[in-house]
């Protein structure tokens, strides 16, 4: 119990430390992928956003959903990632193959559909080297360069804000 609060602690401040570091530019570029980050005790209706993406042309083979569970024993789909907080080890390291290929991937928007504090699924947005991170929670404000503040269960609310101000930041 003792070593989890101290793994716990290490992996905070070095969050912190990434978004101490976090320079947020937004650049003018169209955006073509998109990476997805659920919590999946929170929400787990992932073809909403393939269908959302579908909508707004955005029909690159690139884009990304993953789902952090406290479940390990959670059924995997084909086509989503999921991940645990078996996945991290001490000072922010990742164990999981596949979330490294994630984080290093630049894709130009990150989703982040989720309302409650993880400190996994915070480490994967400060850590992701995408362009552009949009997030639902404002408990760090720091994570997110765009935030809409709906509930979990307005997804529709969600994609349409999130078209609006995608077109006003002249992204899509």
């Amino acid at each position: 119990m003792i070593l989890k609060a101290f793994k716990e602690k290490s992996n905070r401040k070095y969050v912190n430390t990434l978004l101490d570091k976090r320079q947020a530019t937004v650049n003018n570029d169209k955006i073509k992928t998109v990476a997805v980050l659920l919590n999946a005790n929170e929400f787990h209706e992932f073809e909403v956003f393939r269908v959302y993406f579908k909508e707004l042309g955005l029909m690159s083979p690139k884009h990304k959903i993953i789902a952090f569970t406290l479940d390990n024993k959670l059924e995997h789909n084909k086509w989503n990632v999921h991940f645990s907080p078996k996945d991290f080890g001490w000072k922010g390291k990742i164990k999981n193959h596949d979330l490294e290929a994630f984080i290093n991937e630049p894709y130009d928007m990150l989703i982040c559909f989720f309302k409650n504090e993880v400190l996994q699924l915070n480490l994967m947005t400060a850590a992701s080297k995408a362009n552009f991170k949009v997030g639902i929670s404002a408990v760090d404000e720091r994570l997110y360069d765009l935030i809409i503040d709906v509930e979990l269960r307005d997804i529709n609310i969600f994609k349409q804000e999130l078209k609006k101000y995608l077109n006003i930041l002249n992204k899509l």
